[in-house]
């Protein structure tokens, strides 16, 4: 089978869906084994096809949706809407319509089974880190509140992180390249590690060895080394090199801790919010803007908390549900003689 090489241009990329609609095509015709097993090789050779093949993906959940709204809906007797002569004609148009629409769900159906076949999915709660041994010698981590699906082929090793934050040791397989997913950027590594955090607007790639290659939108495509990081959208990738400091403070929660260098209360307590069933609150503006710094247990948030009280004019209000209000104190902060250390 001809595989498309990712280029730049629009032609590529209709190439690519050209050829993934040709595979739909043979899928549904009998494949053989051999059939398969080349289709198969086909969508894990190259990033842009596992997009494509994402897409794919997308249009039959799409497509799912819009059979059982329209199930849903009820219509008056033929009869009273159209004529009898009309009623033939439109008989014949729903007869070919429903043919084609069968075969195009018996299609996407049996692509769905050949993706999900063998699938394995991990979690974690909130407050919970959890790291686990993959059946190729690769290790994912898992942050806190997050999912992420595996699947491993002949052909190729994915991981789909579906929300929160992993981190990956890559075991070494140039005949099988671990690909992660993280919305629409495709992640490539053969023998590194790397840590991804999906944030709201953006994926933050953070590499600790190796090197990976990321392919996000369009062809757009670049190499990130050890020491370095991208903020990935979905059509653009910008590096940014990172000093060994920041890349320890981004890694951090694979210890169990939170490593704060100057981030304003704001940005602190949401990180330690992405651990608390109960949140930290911000109570008063003037709160948000101070800074803070040290390096505290994910799993004891009052250390965090303590520490803002004897070096910040902060007061910390717990709730009855177990949140926390933090409101700014006007006078002078006492400090402690064994005041924890930032």
């Amino acid at each position: 089978m001809q595989g498309s090489e990712p280029g730049s241009s629009c032609g590529t990329r209709a190439a690519i869906e050209a050829e993934a609609a040709r595979l739909l095509a043979r899928l549904n015709s009998d494949p053989s084994p051999q059939d398969e097993a080349e289709i198969c090789a086909w969508v894990e050779a190259d990033p842009s096809h596992a997009v494509a093949f994402a897409r794919a993906e997308a249009a039959w959940e799409a497509a799912e949706r819009l059979k059982s709204a329209a199930a849903e809906v009820t219509l008056p007797p033929l009869a009273q809407i159209v004529s009898e002569e009309q009623q033939r004609r439109l008989s014949r148009n729903v007869m070919v319509a429903a043919a084609v629409a069968v075969m195009l769900f018996i299609v996407a159906a049996i692509v769905t089974v050949r993706t999900f076949s063998g699938v394995e999915r991990f979690q974690t709660g909130i407050g919970q880190i959890r790291d686990i041994a993959l059946e190729d010698g690769s290790t994912l981590h898992l942050n806190s509140d997050s999912e992420a699906e595996v699947r491993f082929t002949d052909n190729g090793r994915k991981v789909r992180i579906l929300k929160g934050e992993a981190s990956f040791d890559v075991a070494r397989d140039a005949e099988r390249p671990f690909d992660v997913e993280a919305r629409s950027a495709v992640i490539r590594a053969v023998g590194t590690a790397f840590n991804v955090r999906m944030r709201p607007s953006i994926v933050e790639l953070t590499v600790t060895h190796g090197t990976v290659t990321v392919h996000s939108g369009d062809n757009v495509q670049k190499r990130v080394s050890a020491g370095s990081g991208a903020v990935i959208q979905p059509r653009t990738i910008a590096l940014t090199r990172l000093d060994p400091k920041l890349v320890g403070q981004r890694t951090a929660w694979r210890e169990q801790m939170v490593e704060l260098d100057g981030e304003t209360i704001e940005q602190a307590a949401g990180e330690f919010n992405r651990y608390r069933t109960a949140p930290i609150l911000i109570g008063d503006t003037r709160v948000s803007a101070l800074r803070i710094g040290g390096r505290f247990r994910i799993s004891d948030s009052r250390e965090f908390l303590s520490a803002l009280q004897l070096s910040l004019p902060i007061r910390a209000v717990t709730g009855e549900d177990g949140s926390v209000m933090l409101l700014y104190r006007d006078e002078e902060p006492a400090m402690a003689d064994n005041g924890v250390g930032l």
